[in-house]
């Protein structure tokens, strides 16, 4: 397939050419995106003899600025799979959800993916693919130190001193450095029974729970010198999962990614629900990535239809399976959860119905979330003040809302 942006479709005039820009989940070229989705736009043409699809993969270090770049320029792709929607839908530029999609496709969306989603009360982002986090553990090192798996956080912070004692080089790994920090900082605020924004998606980071949560992690894991080495606001996520798959790592908060890493390296682990501030937290962390439709270039029912392809079970299925990912669709979901081959993502899938996700249909989200990967640091520092910390951030989304 030809794959190269900017391209025309070969062929009689009446033919229409998508172009798809998406983001590769793959770590090497034999895992690339790129992969799948030449297969399914193979499947596609096969039946709908006047669409080209024509799709471009980029890493996910550079899909969301190249397309920002592109749509900068005025040549929007058609179609682009990528990791925020908000501004573009803000800037009058998306097709509305229901503007493509037929009933049974829209409605099979996993419910609270597809309100997180909206703007205004309007879907405009389509739930691509989606994880959740539970609280992985290495089996090894707690058998060593006689431990269960921990329900609270007080079992949590036992745990940590039990494998400090052990010589655990990080008893629990706290990843708030800048690469994902909005990430475990929002799992610890819903464990503490707090979060971004309150029901109405009015930002409350500064709220006595979150104030409490980020305190507890400040005196009882941090000052206690349960969380390594490298200070927390130093730590990265992928240095962390690299530590977890050394067995370095006696706790942390993970996705399906870091099963194949830990397994990869012989390390057994055991995952449960993320513990709370008084037992197994209510809600946990879900993220879904997004496809989105720009009305540039028309072709609003040729892209409606090839969504519909996108989104049956059996392609779904495929990339979620291929990627340890979760399908976004219901149906799709009750497949997996019924399915013996599928039975490593079920610990994750178990937590999606009650998870909670980014404020993502919030134009002022992007700068918030960067606020937040490079000073959350600072509340667990030595010296750190968490309420001042957190009130900063809340200062800062309030006027980002407000200029928004």
């Amino acid at each position: 397939m030809a794959v190269v942006l900017g391209g025309c479709g070969s062929g009689g005039s009446d033919e229409v050419t998508l172009r798809l820009v998406a983001a590769d989940y793959g770590d090497s070229e034999s895992t690339s995106s790129q992969r799948y989705w030449d297969e399914l736009a193979e499947a596609y043409e096969s039946s709908h003899s006047d669409v080209n699809v024509e799709v471009t993969v980029y890493s996910w270090n550079d899909v969301d600025r190249k397309v920002r770049e592109m749509v900068d320029a005025g040549k929007a792709p058609d179609l682009a799979q990528i990791g925020a929607y908000a501004d573009y839908a803000d800037e009058g530029l998306l097709y509305r959800a229901d503007d493509l999609l037929s009933i049974p496709t829209q409605a099979n969306f996993v419910s609270q993916l597809a309100a997180a989603g909206q703007v205004k009360g309007v879907q405009y982002g389509l739930p691509f693919a989606a994880s959740t986090r539970v609280l992985f553990y290495n089996k090894t090192l707690f058998a060593k130190a006689g431990l269960s798996a921990p329900k609270s956080w007080d079992d949590l912070a036992e745990a940590a001193e039990a494998l400090k004692a052990q010589g655990v080089t990080y008893p629990y790994a706290l990843p708030l450095g800048p690469e994902e920090a909005q990430a475990e900082t929002m799992q610890w605020l819903l464990s503490g029974g707090g979060g971004y924004t309150d029901t109405v998606g009015t930002y409350t980071i500064d709220s006595a729970q979150n104030v409490a949560t980020f305190t507890w992690l400040k005196d009882e894991l941090v000052g206690k010198d349960l969380t390594g080495p490298v200070a927390p606001g130093k730590l990265n996520r992928a240095d962390a999962f690299a530590a977890f798959a050394k067995g370095e790592v006696g706790m942390l908060n993970g996705h399906p990614s870091l099963m194949a890493m830990a397994e990869k390296n012989g390390v057994k682990y055991g995952m449960v629900p993320t513990p709370g501030v008084d037992g197994e937290s209510r809600s946990t962390l879900g993220v879904t990535d997004w496809m989105t439709a720009f009305k540039k270039n028309g072709h609003q029912e040729e892209v409606g239809d090839f969504l519909d392809f996108v989104y049956d079970d059996d392609n779904v299925l495929d990339f979620s399976r291929r990627y340890d990912l979760l399908p976004v669709t219901a149906s799709a979901s009750e497949t997996m959860a019924a399915a013996e081959e599928d039975e490593h993502l079920k610990p994750f899938l178990d937590e999606l119905l009650t998870s909670e996700l980014y404020p993502v249909g919030e134009t002022s989200w992007a700068t918030v979330s960067a606020e937040i990967k490079k000073n959350i640091g600072k509340a667990v520092a030595s010296g750190g003040d968490p309420e001042s910390v957190l009130r900063l951030l809340e200062t800062t989304a309030n006027q980002a809302e407000s200029a928004g």
